[in-house]
């Protein structure tokens, strides 16, 4: 894959991310739910270090976490899209969100996490790995 670029909706922020993704993750937790606003949340894991970041991301400490250790849930300020999540168990991977790539259709899940979680009438493909919590 090339080199991803995207941002948030009123442009104040803009990313680039080089090499291919790790993974295409959909999480089904109430917390990336609640962030996304919809019944998952669709998340490119990349090398952290791969992420250039242009403007100020807004930090919101989330400790409502299975293991304790907060997830650092990045958005703009002035639009407030969600852009990326950093976990603290695991700070050299990025969980940026799909819906903010300029060409999001790029982005087909690998994975299916928390589908412990998963609203009831969320279609989760057979043929995709499923965890009922995170992965070990």
């Amino acid at each position: 894959m090339s080199e991803i670029e995207g941002g948030c909706n009123c442009g104040a922020i803009r990313y680039r991310l080089g090499g291919d993704p790790i993974t295409v993750a959909v999480c089904h937790c109430a917390n990336c739910r609640r962030q996304s606003g919809s019944a998952f949340s669709v998340n490119v894991v990349v090398a952290a270090d791969a992420m250039q970041m242009t403007g100020d991301l807004t930090t919101y400490e989330d400790h409502d976490t299975e293991s304790g250790q907060p997830v650092l849930r990045q958005f703009c300020a002035a639009c407030g899209s969600p852009i990326r999540s950093i976990t603290n168990s695991s700070p050299q991977v990025a969980i940026v969100k799909a819906g903010t790539a300029d060409d999001p259709a790029r982005f087909v899940p690998a994975i299916h996490v928390w589908t412990a979680t998963a609203l009831p009438w969320v279609d989760i493909p057979a043929n995709l790995p499923q965890f009922p919590r995170n992965p070990r």
